[in-house]
């Protein structure tokens, strides 16, 4: 089937962003995260609920293997130093280390205990998990595929990044509210010191060796000299903040706030908050793409994503995109953004332009700020507030499509739908609103060649 884009994406469309296309994962795969091997030009997702790893072609989007891995495949990482990939699974306490290069499992290394992060050092070639229930952290050495040592670190630690400047590593501990930092030649513990309420995720800022630190329940951002290692400022946030990242180019950071559905934007020269800006429901991952200057902004509630251009933190655009988007990985050679929808068992392509002979399968409507359903390939993409009044309710009827002639042709849920085997024509998904005396409403589709 031809790409079409449905309903809803006037302003995706206008600011060149759009749903490419959707790729289908087995089912109950749960893809939890996702990362770019520069390299190779691939993209790699760790399905949770299938011990194994995805591997797409970053050219053609298509799915080239499958890698298996150990139970609970939780967070991947790539490390450019020794083109390896490479996985914590979660329940076993493992990593498993791919070759970028053949996409085969080169070992598996014991971790702590629920390992959940990794981060690359590549200045030392040194891999580092962090091991939430043992609460320490495992260093894997790059180059010989083995564990070299296994750190203390603080109650539950979470994030880590690393300061290529110092060399040195900076774990988020997010029950005891305090960083660990560690020396990346030495692995040895430099020391810890407190920051934020339930501090969470973390991102390095190279141009004033700082690391910032959204504090989940503390509404706050914690600004770390990494020279010093002191907290040096503390910006007030939205509510809860539970993802950063850097933008490189106008040197801001910007913190998703997930119970305020706003995003706040950092100046990182006088580490003050100078903007708030409105996004999906539920922002949760959150990354900058240096190619074309944007932030994206996944909305784990909302199934969709706000792009936001990073010159003027305006919104450009919100993109429905698969069920519970969970994480995101930016392949700059083609210029696009990967979604894994955690709960949709899909991953979703988001691009930066619009193919040429896209618009003749374009049927669109007024603009809206919710993301309308769409169909890619095959695939009809269901935004989760299409659906969410019949899953309080068992009594509420679920969405169905219909035919031209008013019959049903297939139950709906949300995330992915196959429609490949339908014919051509004009559909309409019927939603019943679960409120006496509301009429029920109805969405017209189209499906093309």
């Amino acid at each position: 089937m031809r790409i079409c884009t449905l309903l809803g994406l006037v302003a995706a469309l206008a600011a060149g962003q759009w749903l490419e296309t959707t790729i289908v994962l087995p089912d109950s795969a749960y893809p939890n995260a996702v990362c770019y091997n520069a390299t190779d030009n691939k993209v790699y997702s760790a399905n949770y609920k299938h011990k194994d790893v995805t591997v797409i072609d970053g050219a053609t989007n298509q799915i080239v293997a499958t890698v298996p891995a150990d139970s609970g495949p939780y967070a991947l990482c790539f490390n450019p130093v020794s083109n390896r990939v490479y996985c914590a699974n979660h329940w076993s306490g493992t990593v498993t280390i791919i070759d970028g290069a053949t996409d085969s499992v080169i070992t598996a290394v014991p971790a702590g205990e629920r390992p959940v992060f990794l981060c690359c050092n590549t200045v030392s070639n040194k891999v580092y998990c962090s091991n939430e229930n043992s609460d320490n952290v495992t260093i894997i050495d790059g180059a010989t595929d083995s564990v070299i040592t296994t750190v203390a670190a603080g109650d539950r630690p979470y994030y880590i990044c690393h300061s290529p400047v110092n060399n040195r590593l900076y774990c988020i501990n997010n029950t005891s509210d305090d960083v660990t930092v560690i020396d990346g030649v030495s692995d040895s513990v430099v020391t810890t010191f407190p920051v934020g309420d339930g501090c969470w995720a973390a991102c390095y800022n190279p141009t004033g060796n700082k690391v910032y630190v959204g504090n989940d329940q503390g509404d706050s951002v914690s600004v770390i000299d990494c020279a010093a290692n002191t907290v040096i400022a503390t910006v007030p946030a939205g509510d809860a903040p539970q993802g950063v990242c850097y933008n490189p180019i106008d040197n801001r950071v910007y913190c998703t706030n997930y119970s305020s559905n706003n995003v706040t934007v950092i100046d990182c020269t006088a580490d003050t908050a100078v903007a708030t800006v409105p996004v999906c429901t539920g922002p949760w991952p959150i990354l900058h793409s240096p190619v074309n200057n944007k932030v994206y902004v996944a909305g784990y509630s909302s199934d969709s994503v706000t792009v936001i251009d990073g010159a003027t933190n305006a919104v450009l655009a919100t993109i429905g995109v698969g069920d519970g988007p969970s994480d995101m990985c930016c392949n700059p050679q083609q210029n696009r953004v990967y979604t894994a929808d955690y709960r949709g068992w899909t991953i979703s392509v988001l691009h930066d332009s619009i193919p040429s002979g896209v618009e003749e399968g374009v049927e669109l409507q007024a603009s809206s700020s919710k993301p309308g359903p769409t169909i890619v390939r095959g695939v009809l993409m269901l935004p989760r507030d299409m659906t969410e009044t019949a899953e309080v309710s068992d009594r509420v009827p679920r969405p169905v499509l219909l035919d031209a002639a008013g019959r049903k042709v297939l139950d709906l849920h949300p995330g992915a739908n196959d429609v490949s085997r339908l014919a051509p024509g004009v559909y309409f998904i019927h939603q019943a609103s679960g409120v006496m005396g509301d009429a029920s409403s109805t969405t017209r589709v189209v499906i093309t060649d």
